[in-house]
Order: structure tokens, then sequence, then C-alpha cells
């Protein structure tokens, strides 16, 4: 079975500490995205998975192989691990041609010719660059040599796929292509991918389960993408993972009031007996109206973007951005302008501590 097990995995260069017995699996099969802010260490993870790096404590398993333990003086080889690799810069080499970069992994496995040109060929057709074999990299696209990138990885059939930042490098358009395109040679292949980055975005399209890892290199939730944005664990997580809105809210007796006002909420209480708390919602769970049931605030900002009219609104000292359709706001009179007054109410909140939430943010 290709899978991944770590268990207590530790590893430090002088006196920073990278990870600190992190534990994780990735299921057979699977697109397991590792997503965190840049600088968390999920590079590092990675390298250490592929034998690039050793850790200082923990083991490694791929499948039923134990392929790294320092307690147990186990450290296989990278080239003896089984993986393909893919990293954000390419390092396709310039000097040879499309075949050639991918024909490499082959011939330094001594692959026999007529069987290594049928196996390049094959993986260049999976990857769409059919009749770009001869060209050079100099003559490719940003996108053409991450395929080759791509191509060179998966000639010798492995089992497991890791992709460090694949896409960082390709405009938004490439981006977009280029994520579905792995997807479907992740299904059609059956391969296990364990895929990394800081793109939310990426990380929602592409993956099975995503694990998120904070700034100190620890996990703080896995999960299905729609369970990682929608069912958040803690405020670290729901700040990552897209534009957050956070409105303060103070406890007056039975009654919770918004910001530094006297309005208070009519929707869904905190359950708990925090004095403070915070409700945190994405912009897509705001409703602006001009009259009804809801928050009275200010617009303070109007921002026209094509498809969409995007606001920034204050409600009794808290901010909160909110956007509508450019079709809705203008055929429902929702075109506001700095100043104006409006209503908010909400589809959806999340109640955080204010005492938890605070070093969580500022993080």
């Amino acid at each position: 079975m290709a899978t991944i097990q770590i268990e207590g995995v530790a590893k430090s260069y002088g006196a920073h500490q990278v990870h600190k017995a992190l534990t994780l699996s990735v299921r057979h099969g699977e697109c397991f995205t590792l997503l965190g802010p840049s600088g968390c260490g999920k590079t590092v993870l990675l390298r250490l998975i592929a034998g690039f790096e050793t850790p200082d404590a923990g083991s490694i398993r791929i499948g039923e192989d134990c392929v790294s333990d320092p307690a147990a003086g186990i450290n296989i080889s990278p080239d003896s691990r089984g993986l393909g690799v893919v990293f954000q810069d390419y390092a396709v080499w310039p000097h040879m041609t499309v075949f050639d970069n991918v024909a490499y992994p082959l011939k330094l496995a001594k692959m026999p010719k007529p069987a290594l040109r049928d196996r390049v060929m094959e993986t260049i057709g999976l990857v769409g660059m059919t009749g770009l074999e001869k060209r050079m990299p100099s003559e490719l696209s940003g996108g053409q040599q991450q395929r080759v990138a791509l191509a060179r990885a998966l000639s010798a059939k492995p089992s497991i796929m890791l992709l460090d930042e694949p896409l960082t490098n390709l405009d938004a358009n490439l981006r977009e292509e280029m994520r579905f395109e792995i997807k479907e040679l992740q299904r059609k292949l059956d391969i296990t991918v364990l895929y990394v980055t800081h793109d939310q975005e990426v990380a929602l399209a592409i993956s099975d389960r995503v694990a998120i890892m904070d700034d100190a290199g620890q996990l703080r939730q896995t999960g299905s993408p729609w369970e990682i944005f929608e069912r958040p664990v803690d405020g670290f997580v729901f700040n990552f993972m897209g534009i957050a809105n956070f409105m303060p809210v103070r406890r007056v007796g039975e009654t919770y009031l918004v910001g530094k006002g006297e309005q208070p909420v009519p929707w869904e209480k905190p359950q708990g007996d925090a004095p403070e708390w915070v409700a945190g919602f994405r912009p897509s769970d705001v409703r602006i109206s001009r009259t009804g049931a809801g928050l009275r605030g200010v617009v303070k900002r109007a921002s026209f973007l094509g498809a969409v009219v995007d606001y920034l609104v204050e409600v009794d000292g808290a901010w909160l951005r909110t956007s509508i359709e450019t079709f809705e706001a203008i055929s429902g009179a929702m075109m506001f302008t700095q100043g104006e007054s409006c209503v908010i109410s909400f589809n959806h909140l999340l109640w955080f501590d204010a005492r938890t939430l605070a070093e969580v943010v500022k993080a």
C-alpha cells in the first residue's frame, strides 16, 4: 500500500526547532495537502520523507517499510524509497531535450533502450507533451517546463508523489490549469500524492484531505477541505483559510453587545461564560442591505471589482468586509457609496473566546 506514516518526528537546525513529536498519516490513493504559512516547516517535512534530510527522532514508514528511524539506525537512501519528487523551481536540465530530461531516472536505473523509449513516450503523453519531446527547455513555457518535471518524476512509475509548491512560479491561469491536471493524473494513475503549499485555493481544489500547520511546525487540524473551511477547530485555522472577519462582542448581563456600541447580537449567541467573544465569519457570510433587521453600520469603502462590488463596513468600531455581485447590487439598488448607512446581517457565525483568539490572530 502506498501510505506514509510519520510518528513522533523531530527536527532541529542548531537552536531552531522545526518539528517536535509530529505525527501524520497519509492514506493510499489520496491527494493529501500540507498547508501552512511560509517558513512553518512544510518543505522540511517533505525532505524528511524523501530522504534528503534525516530526522533527529521519530520514524517514517512508506508502505510497510520503515525508511527512517534514528533510534534503530535506519536511513534508507532517497533513490531506494520509490518516490517521485517535484520541486517549485522545476529543476529541468537546460542542456537536455524533453525526452532526455524525462528519461534520465530510467537511464540511471539502466532500463533497456526499447523499454525506456516506450516508457518515456508514454509518460510524455500523460502530461500532454506529445510532439515536444525534441525541444530544449529554453523553447518551452513555464507551464510546459513544469510538465516536464512532472513527467520525469512519473517516469519510474512511483506509487507516491511528493510535490513541493510546484505551481508557485506559474501565472494564475496556468496554476488553475495545472492543479486540475495534477488531480486528474493522481486519479488516473491511482497514486498517492503529498502536496506542500501555502496556497489555500490550490489546497481546497485538489485535496482529499488537508492538514493545517502553524508557524511553530505543529499540526492544528486535519480533515476534508469542507471540514477545514467550514468547521475550523480554532481561530488560527479560520484566519489562515481565507479572508476572515472578526467582530468583537462583549457580554453585559445576559445581553451580547457588538463592538463598542449598544447594538445587541440578534442571531445565534456564543455558548460559554467568557466575558468577551469574537464572532468570526467570511465575507460570503455577510448580507448587506439598506433596510430590514440587522446591525446598523456605515460603508467606509466601496470598491468596484468588475463581477463584484467589495465593501468595507464599520459597525460600532468593528470593521468587516463583504461583497455582492455587481448585477445583484445594481438590480437591488445596493450600489453603496462611501459614508452611506447600511444594515448588516449574517448567514453563519463562528464564536471564539476573545482571550484565546488574540495571540492566534496576531500570529
